[in-house]
């Protein structure tokens, strides 16, 4: 094979897999419509929170993680801290009803470890997503 058409089908293949990434990565879904039921928030102790959230219509764990995620970084804010480490999450569906239990580690500095999350930045994507952070 010709090296310009190496390069070609090189290119070509390239392209396909950044479309498939961007798929992934989620495009809008103009038919998801979650129902977003509360939240409730328990101070474990000074730094460490449970959250715990209920959806309907949720697309899978994900979007209920997401839920989960966004009432911690706006509990966060709300007693000024700028920082949560994300410890564990589970997720149940019963009844079509989703329902999140979640732990968090409130820090006012970056907290060490990989499951990090900026509060204001997170607050701030939440309210673009709509998805509620109190």
């Amino acid at each position: 094979m010709h090296p310009a058409a190496i390069a070609s089908v090189g290119l070509a293949l390239a392209g396909l897999a950044a479309c498939g990434a961007a798929d992934e990565a989620g495009a809008p879904d103009e038919n998801f419509a979650p129902d977003y039921r509360g939240a409730e928030v328990r101070m474990l102790d000074a730094e460490l929170i449970q959250v715990l959230v209920a959806m309907k219509g949720a697309r899978g764990i994900a979007d209920v993680e997401d839920h989960a995620r966004c009432v911690a970084a706006g509990q966060a804010q709300a007693r000024g801290q700028g920082f949560l480490r994300h410890l564990r999450t589970n997720v149940a569906r019963r009844a079509g009803l989703w329902q999140g239990d979640a732990i968090y580690t409130m820090s006012a500095a970056l907290p060490r470890g990989l499951r990090t999350i900026d509060a204001a930045v997170t607050v701030r994507d939440c309210r673009k997503q709509g998805i509620p952070t109190i």
